[in-house]
């Protein structure tokens, strides 16, 4: 595989002119590059009027590489061929260098460019490629590029620091200024290089600044001007929409890469700039801004062929869905606005901005019924395009790189009713999505007040979240978060939270349970206008007296366990659930107008044959559980046999009063508020493997509570048959 490497654009603050005379004090040997032990001139020609120089020199290395391995290749050092042109009528300097030692096994190239900055000719900027491809080294390949990668980056870093230490050099002699190549007929004999001694009218205004992003000594650094860095600034400044705009034909300059993304290494910053140029040339669409390719990049730990492809599915998936106008077109449902116990709340001790989530007092289902999954999604999503906005205001501000937020999820409230498993199924998706668009965009994640129920939620949650994600969650339990190594290293004391001890006031809603009128049917639902999933998780079902609902589910292994979620939306209803050894008929639907019903959605199936017999072609495995209109049931059912289960709704008929045979009177209004018999149910339900349910879904056996009570108000008892358990 050949490894390649492209620098940012190098800044050094002085004129062409001087940085060339500082470039040769590196020959014929630099003491501060040990491993450069030599080199010898070969060739060396300038033309007629002396505006263009050439010389080729031979330098060896001495490799820092194991001595067996020097033994086994028969070298002590390694030789290069390095090919300059100096044009000093246009002011650059190209360099070429190539391997002769094993030139037949490895083939390294490279090349750099000393040029004149496009917007201020007394500054200098540096380019440099390079090349590695390997390819035999008697079966040392990956040893041998390894070492090669090391010391590359170790020469680049040594590069950046040579010409600060050798313009240092020059300032101490006294040189100053290197005049500029004019032709022979219009010069005068050439000068001397300027002294210190020189009037001060003759000389620029000298400022020694390092090359951007290099580690400085403090001599270097010392002789930074505050003009310079002024300057600097205002170059930033003025360009930085441009750069941010991603055209073809603006190169990253390591100034900017270090104020506004930070310190990279030379093998990152080469990554960086290779993926940048890949997507100029070949993506069709709007080129994302450096810092998120960056995230990417990091996601995949720098290796650009992974970061490509995930960076790519993320572009493709937001140019489907115009994710990149949801800012603008996203306009949050009231429901939102009123139970989505969510907002920003100023910025933590690092300066990331800092999003609050008070997750216990969230009624989770509720939103989910009353918005269904694409718009929750979509709100999580503007959550995090919020967030990439407020990173990059936030940058600015504090001057210095800020690409990700801080997260405090407060638990306090957290219990069973939060554990609803569509819910957590449709958190879990959104954690999905979120992943795969939003990388390395959460700095730090702080978890408090959690409950003893948070291990089962973690459970499941967790093999969804990328391992580096997983390592900068902090989790505090009951008021862990208020001692030494609490929230106070994270967030300055006087934005805490009130609810969490603090005196800021914070402005996210307190939540509560949405109320039973906002809820939404699966038809609704399914009509949204644009989809972000293709699949929903509640299916809808019509009962009608003498016609109820039947789910078939078939189960291979024994032991597995049928997990359920139905909502009572009208009528009353009794469910069930059988067993048959053998496979029922064909399902049938039953035909609406029978019962002189039209409806839009909700189906209606049934699946045994009314010729079979209870007991002898199929069993019932749980008792009978009656179930009222508006309450919601949860339950599980651990399978005793292979076979086929059959889930039922069924009408529930009015028990007549014992003593007079005739209906009662609650019952009567009861019966006339249901339509035509017709009842309504919307359900969910899934298969796991018992191991899976015992390790992290114990704790979900069983809900069953009426839409209008607190889980924490609900009263408790039980019915069970076999293996399952349903509570009310």
């Amino acid at each position: 595989m050949v490894q390649k490497y492209q620098s940012p654009v190098r800044v050094y603050k002085h004129p062409f002119e001087l940085v060339m005379a500082a470039y040769e004090r590196r020959f014929p040997t630099c003491h501060l590059i040990p491993m450069f032990v030599a080199s010898d001139v070969m060739n060396e020609e300038s033309n007629e009027d002396g505006s263009t120089h050439r010389i080729e020199r031979r330098c060896a290395l001495d490799v820092d590489a194991p001595r067996l391995l020097k033994r086994i290749a028969g070298v002590d050092h390694v030789y290069f061929i390095q090919k300059n042109t100096l044009n000093r009528k246009e002011r650059t300097l190209h360099i070429e260098s190539h391997n002769e030692t094993f030139s037949n096994r490895v083939i390294i190239h490279e090349t750099c460019c000393y040029s004149v900055h496009p917007e201020n000719e007394d500054w200098t900027c540096f380019e440099q490629t390079a090349s590695l491809d390997i390819k035999s080294f008697f079966g040392f390949e990956s040893t041998v590029e390894k070492i090669a990668m090391k010391q590359y980056a170790s020469s680049i870093n040594k590069g950046k620091e040579i010409i600060e230490y050798y313009l240092k050099e020059l300032e101490d002699e006294g040189i100053t200024h290197v005049p500029r190549w004019s032709p022979p007929s219009l010069s005068l004999p050439p000068p001397r290089p300027t002294s210190l001694s020189t009037s001060p009218l003759d000389l620029p205004k000298l400022v020694v600044t390092p090359a951007a992003s290099i580690p400085l000594t403090a001599n270097a650094e010392d002789s930074i001007s505050q003009e310079a860095k002024q300057d600097s600034s205002a170059l930033q400044a003025d360009s930085l929409t441009e750069i941010l705009a991603g055209t073809p034909e603006d190169k990253l300059d390591a100034d900017y890469i270090k104020r506004y993304l930070g310190d990279l290494t030379p093998m990152q910053e080469s990554c960086l700039i290779r993926l940048r140029k890949w997507l100029q040339e070949t993506h069709k669409g709007k080129i994302p801004k450096d810092e998120h390719i960056l995230r990417f990049l990091r996601a995949r730990d720098f290796n650009i062929d992974k970061a490509r492809e995930i960076l790519c599915q993320s572009l493709t998936w937001r140019k489907q869905h115009q994710v990149d106008y949801l800012l603008e077109t996203w306009s949050s449902p009231q429901v939102l606005q009123d139970y989505y116990t969510g907002g920003w709340h100023h910025h933590d001790r690092d300066g990331r901005p800092l999003y609050i989530l008070r997750l216990g007092q969230m009624d989770t289902k509720g939103l989910v019924r009353a918005l269904g999954e694409e718009s929750l999604l979509r709100h999580v999503l503007s959550i995090n395009e919020e967030g990439l906005r407020r990173c990059e205001e936030n940058t600015k501000v504090f001057g210095r790189p800020i690409s990700c937020w801080t997260c405090l999820v407060d638990l306090e409230g957290l219990n069973m009713r939060h554990l609803w498993r569509p819910g957590v199924k449709a958190l879990l998706r959104i954690i999905e999505v979120v992943e795969a668009n939003y990388p390395e965009t959460l700095g730090r994640l702080l978890i408090l007040r959690a409950p003893r129920v948070f291990p089962v939620l973690w459970t499941l949650v967790s093999p969804f979240i990328d391992e580096n994600t997983r390592k900068k969650f902090l989790i505090y339990a009951g008021n862990d978060y208020q001692g030494p190594g609490g929230l106070v290293d994270y967030i300055d004391k006087e934005i805490i939270p009130d609810f969490l001890g603090g005196e800021c006031m914070c402005e996210v809603p307190e939540g509560g349970l949405v109320p039973k009128s906002m809820y939404r049917t699966a038809e609704e639902l399914e009509n949204e206008d644009v989809r972000l999933w293709t699949e929903t998780i509640y299916q809808s079902a019509s009962i009608f007296k003498g016609a109820p609902h039947e789910l078939l589910i078939e189960i291979i292994d024994a032991s597995s366990v049928i997990t359920w979620d139905f909502d009572v939306c009208k009528g009353d209803i009794v469910f069930n659930i059988y067993h048959s050894k053998r496979a029922p008929q064909p399902p049938r639907k039953d035909p609406l107008g029978a019962h002189g019903i039209t409806s839009p959605g909700g189906n209606n199936v049934q699946l045994i044959d009314k010729s079979w017999t209870l007991g002898q072609d199929y069993s019932m495995v749980e008792s009978p559980l009656t179930c009222k209109e508006g309450e919601s049931v949860q339950g599980s059912h651990i399978t005793r046999w292979p076979g086929f289960y059959i889930l039922q709704w069924k009408f529930h008929n009015m028990p007549a009063c014992s003593s007079t045979n005739l209906p009662r009177v609650d019952d009567v209004l009861a019966t006339l508020q249901v339509s035509s018999h017709k009842c309504k149910v919307m359900y969910y339900t899934e298969v796991l493997g018992s191991e899976d349910f015992r390790g992290s879904m114990t704790s979900l056996e069983s809900s069953h509570s009426g839409f209008s009570q607190l889980s924490a108000a609900t009263t408790s008892s039980s019915q069970s048959q076999s293996s399952s358990m349903i509570s009310r």
